[in-house]
């Protein structure tokens, strides 16, 4: 009897423990001006209440009266919005081409993606796709990012992006001697199928494989097809079974045609897209990932970044035309989420991307719907992020003036929180 009741007495104290404990302070941020992203319209004077990591609700202030025990956050000349989603990134690279590239550990990749993670955190992005990485590298900074060791973004990774033997995303830069292979090569339906399973297994959220030639690679042509449609079938086919979705570099319109057929997620780069593949989009509902203001990064910086000629010639040959053919596929109505390719040119520039697409013919309203609402629902991550509204990760920026009228605004991001923190504050005392 005597330890019946020991044991109810501690059951009760821990009960009445937790009854006492109180409740997670609130957290009120008053907005000047705030982006409703799914309408496209700026509102006045409005207060987002934050709970914990979560948003408990955004609406006019006038109907929240705020509690001596909350947080006060006063942005009253800002304009605040969700925060955004870079669906293209490579955290763990910078600028580096050719043969300069191949004295880079795994290490140091490492180190460098956390480096990248806290730039591409303060420029407002709160939410990135990874994809592809050297030796996992990608899954080692989303973990530690998750544990709170490094500042950085939301995270989904790929791990090594599956290619050909000898394709865009093989090493190509050595000779035979040195028997060098990417870590993601696969061929055959087998191999593919077998290289979706080990990738997975060693932590990728997503699955990214190269369905063309690139421009940053040695010995292979952008317009040419690389994987088979039957092994981007196969690819897909596994990816979505075990609960991932497929990203494809395509840069020729027959490789950008197989991987919308084929049933991947996302089209990557499209830089040669023609009216069929256009339509095999829009019939599939596969997303375009532009990735366009790297043209003008690297125009004004080709030189003084060294790029090998073997790139720079590709490079010349993509620019005058990707813009007009991506913009083609804008007016015709392909779904679009907001990717950079950060990595080929420095991390913590790409809000520049927004500039492009506006002057493609979207709205400043649409440009920002693809790295939002588009983006989120890229990611499978509608209920999570994307915009902001009660129940979603308290992920919001904040920036001068009305980026519905100057997207440029968003290059200068002044405020970010992340998950209910703030991470970084331009606007002194809160």
């Amino acid at each position: 009897m005597i330890g019946r009741m020991t044991g109810f007495a501690v059951l009760l104290m821990a009960v009445c423990a937790c009854v006492a404990q109180p409740a997670t302070p609130r957290v009120v941020v008053h907005a000047g001006k705030l982006v409703d992203v799914k309408t496209g319209k700026l509102l006045s004077d409005q207060v987002v209440v934050i709970q914990g990591d979560k948003i408990a609700s955004v609406g006019p202030a006038s109907e929240v009266t705020p509690s001596s025990s909350d947080k006060i956050i006063d942005l009253p000349h800002a304009t605040v919005l969700p925060g955004l989603i870079d669906v293209h990134t490579h955290l763990t690279g910078d600028p580096s081409f050719g043969y300069e590239s191949l004295a880079i550990s795994i290490p140091r990749e490492a180190l460098t993606g956390a480096k990248n993670a806290r730039i591409t955190l303060n420029a407002g992005f709160t939410t990135v796709r990874n994809v592809g990485a050297s030796g996992y590298t990608d899954v080692a900074l989303r973990d530690a990012v998750n544990a709170g060791d490094v500042p950085g973004p939301r995270m989904l990774v790929s791990g090594p992006a599956l290619g050909i033997t000898g394709g865009h995303c093989d090493n190509n830069l050595l000779p035979f001697e040195y028997h060098v292979t990417d870590d993601g090569v696969a061929d055959g339906v087998p191999g593919v199928q077998h290289k979706v399973r080990e990738v997975i297994k060693y932590g990728a959220d997503l699955i990214k494989i190269c369905a063309t030639g690139g421009v940053l690679s040695k010995g292979d042509d952008p317009q040419a097809s690389q994987y088979t449609l039957e092994e981007m079938k196969a690819i897909v086919a596994d990816a979505h079974r075990l609960g991932r979705k497929v990203a494809a570099h395509a840069h020729g319109a027959q490789g950008i045609l197989w991987a919308s057929e084929a049933g991947v997620d996302s089209v990557e780069h499209c830089s040669y897209i023609n009216d069929e593949a256009i339509a095999a989009l829009k019939k599939n509902g596969t997303y375009l990932v532009p990735t366009l203001y790297l043209s003008d990064w690297l125009t004004e910086n080709m030189q003084k970044v060294g790029m090998p000629e073997m790139y720079a010639k590709k490079m010349r040959d993509i620019i005058p035309v990707v813009r007009q053919n991506v913009g083609h596929a804008f007016a015709n109505g392909v779904k679009v989420a907001f990717g950079t390719d950060a990595a080929v040119y420095p991390h913590g520039l790409n809000a520049h991307e927004f500039a492009v697409y506006v002057k493609l013919g979207m709205t400043p309203a649409q440009a920002i719907q693809t790295a939002t609402v588009n983006a989120a629902d890229l990611l499978g991550w509608s209920d999570k992020v994307g915009s902001l509204e009660a129940g979603k990760w308290a992920d919001l920026i904040a920036v001068d003036g009305d980026p519905l009228q100057d997207v440029t605004r968003l290059q200068q991001v002044r405020f970010v929180m992340k998950g209910g923190a703030v991470v970084k504050n331009d606007y002194g005392k809160l």
